[in-house]
């Protein structure tokens, strides 16, 4: 068994519909991972997964319907906010949107310093500024830069400043939630060089979520794929791409853009169709079979579980049976 920094056990996540006469949007239902410090887990899916509703369910920005979420082996999912504070210094992340997750109010070394000043760390106020200065040198900003305001930088400066403050506390795992999607692509490749520069140097272990297949096969030790509140396969990130087991992994991966005219044209597998059905009212049995050209009648009946295909490949598919 591995070391595991983080740890998913049957992870759910429900919400209530506002005038829904009980019914609930399956956001999470059971998921289960793991990731061992210094490593990487990519998760990929299509948008309304439940990649982003993991993420901060994780991290406790949403409280888990059910489950366990264990860092360094405990379980923080039932924590109190106040018992929680020591715990998040462990536990950082990197938002989607640099222009909405920083306080257009606050200057730049504000934004970096506020983790210091909540966790009442980083000694005085003088030292504090020169922790600010030092972590605005390390995501490639200047010490000039510490008394402007976010809406003076663009958006690839912008998350270097969230990337610093995700930073400031030292933490041992990041949750990193599309931190490129934003992004111009000359500067994607810019700020995933520099996260994983910074892995190697701190020893850091990420959540990375992303739609860019290619981009989670650059950074990622593993790969996660979700569908619907579920975990339908995890793999090594090379022997994922070279042997997606999963339909919903084959058509994903065949779906994704290619630069190549004649690679597009010599795939396998057929890309997606369809929508991903309500999460209000998810099919019954393999919730992919509505859109799986393999589905038999125990698809539509019997749900799939996790099986271990060797060589640390796992798929949920009857067809693998």
């Amino acid at each position: 068994m591995g070391d595991y920094i983080l740890e998913v056990e049957n992870l759910v996540k429900h919400f209530p519909v506002k005038g829904g006469a009980g019914k609930v949007v399956h956001a999470l239902d059971g998921v289960s991972f793991g990731i061992e410090r210094g490593r990487t887990l990519g998760l990929v899916g299509e948008s309304g997964c439940g990649k982003s509703t993991l993420a901060r369910t994780i991290i406790r920005i949403y409280d888990p319907s059910a489950g366990k979420i264990l860092i360094d082996g405990r379980d923080i999912a039932k924590l109190s906010q106040r018992q929680l504070k020591p715990v998040r210094k462990k536990i950082q992340m990197i938002f989607q949107d640099p222009f909405a997750s920083l306080n257009a109010r606050m200057t730049v070394k504000e934004i970096i310093a506020e983790p210091l000043r909540v966790h009442q760390t980083g000694g005085t106020a003088r030292e504090r500024d020169e922790l600010v200065y030092e972590m605005l040198t390390k995501v490639g900003l200047e010490r000039a830069h510490a008394n402007r305001y976010a809406h003076e930088f663009s958006g690839g400066q912008r998350q270097r400043i969230g990337i610093a403050r995700s930073l400031i506390l030292h933490p041992e795992i990041i949750i990193c939630d599309e931190p490129i999607s934003a992004l111009d692509v000359s500067i994607q490749a810019q700020v995933v060089n520099m996260l994983i520069a910074f892995q190697q140097e701190l020893q850091l272990s990420y959540l990375f979520i992303a739609h860019d297949l290619s981009m989670v096969r650059y950074v990622s030790n593993d790969v996660g794929v979700m569908y619907l509140g579920k975990l339908v396969e995890f793999s090594s990130g090379g022997d994922l791409y070279q042997n997606p087991l999963h339909p919903y992994t084959q058509g994903l991966i065949q779906s994704a853009p290619a630069a190549n005219p004649a690679a597009a044209r010599a795939r396998k597998s057929a890309p997606l169709e369809g929508d991903i059905p309500s999460p209000i009212n998810p099919p019954p049995g393999c919730r992919f079979h509505t859109r799986c050209r393999y589905a038999g009648a125990s698809c539509k009946t019997e749900e799939p579980v996790m099986k271990d295909l060797g060589a640390g490949h796992w798929a949920a598919c009857h067809l693998l049976s």
